[in-house]
């Protein structure tokens, strides 16, 4: 999807010169940095702030966006820490912010970071290597309401019940500590008609336990208004989400973005309730069928983008000081 978020965001990166000029995008979930180095080749005059709380992922992207130099800068820090980030680089606003949730096909491709249900790998699934628990920590410590909740509302999981009493019995016996033995228990737990009609037994469960691990619903929840927040006006947030969860959150906040605050009932609108964004796409935009055969992984895919239309006087007043001399853009 490459090309569709391109079209999204250029308009926002543009808006001085048609090659980025004094443009800022922050690449919220850098991964291996393959949108970073989509938007820097086709803006030259463009600087990029990439963000990763996998360490491994910032080390793959230095080395593949060695050759922009200094337009590309690079950060050990959870998405939701953007305002923290902006502040650093010495900004008060950017252009363009651009999120693609979930797991990175480089981590799934990975055998030792346990994110896949196809290979026998370490029960790991942390983001960030070195901090928090594990899924095996989660499988082997929570109690049976506990784990039955993580996969009943993060993997929307039918049989959350179920699995997790098997869980429970199985690790009595021993610890849980690689994927193999998961899915072949998850083959046993789930009845057969659901198997053959509700796609590999796992997904469901690996996805719960992902989310459960590296809190990523919660990150999710600070991110998008902390994105929000340090868009310029003209600036644009686009969201790729792969899961329902992940997309009704972003929904729901550009909703309260986009909305007018004059009470209802009143005859017209009180000063100050004017809209601060406007949606760019209607309603939640899907690959092509061209998309999803060249990658599948983008079958699930989401993306939903809004612009900055303006900002209330209050919230510039605060921010600014009462003023600004840099044009309303930040300083760089």
């Amino acid at each position: 999807m490459a090309d569709r978020m391109y079209a999204l965001l250029e308009p926002a990166l543009t808006r001085v010169g048609p090659d980025g000029e004094a443009a800022i995008l922050v690449d919220g979930t850098l991964g291996a940095g393959g949108h970073t180095e989509y938007f820097l080749d086709r803006l030259p005059a463009l600087t990029v702030h990439g963000i990763d709380r996998d360490a491994s992922a910032i080390a793959i992207a230095e080395e593949r966006l060695s050759r922009f130099g200094d337009r590309v800068r690079f950060h050990h820090h959870r998405y939701d820490e953007i305002r923290e980030v902006v502040a650093d680089a010495g900004r008060t606003t950017v252009d363009g912010v651009l999120l693609d949730l979930g797991v990175s096909s480089m981590q799934l491709d990975r055998a030792d970071r346990g994110f896949a249900y196809a290979v026998d790998a370490p029960l790991d699934m942390r983001m960030n290597p070195e901090q928090g628990i594990t899924a095996a920590d989660v499988l082997n410590t929570y109690d049976h309401g506990s784990l039955a909740r993580v996969l009943s509302e993060y993997g929307e999981e039918r049989f959350a019940g179920r699995i997790a009493s098997a869980v429970i019995r199985e690790r009595a016996k021993a610890p849980f500590t690689t994927s193999g033995r998961l899915v072949e228990l998850l083959y046993a737990t789930i009845p057969a008609a659901t198997r053959r009609s509700g796609g590999h037994p796992a997904k469901r469960t690996f996805q719960a336990l992902r989310i459960e691990v590296n809190h990523e619903l919660d990150s999710l929840r600070a991110a998008v208004p902390a994105a929000l927040e340090v868009l310029d006006v003209g600036g644009r947030l686009a969201v790729m989400s792969y899961q329902s969860l992940e997309d009704r959150i972003v929904k729901r906040d550009f909703a309260r973005a986009v909305a007018n605050t004059t009470p209802a009932g009143l005859p017209m609108d009180l000063p100050g309730t004017a809209p601060e964004f406007s949606l760019i796409t209607r309603g939640a935009e899907q690959a092509d069928e061209a998309e999803r055969v060249a990658n599948p992984r983008s079958a699930p895919v989401r993306i939903r983008a809004v612009e900055r239309i303006g900002r209330r006087q209050e919230h510039a007043d605060v921010r600014a000081g009462g003023g600004r001399s840099d044009g309303g853009r930040g300083t760089q």
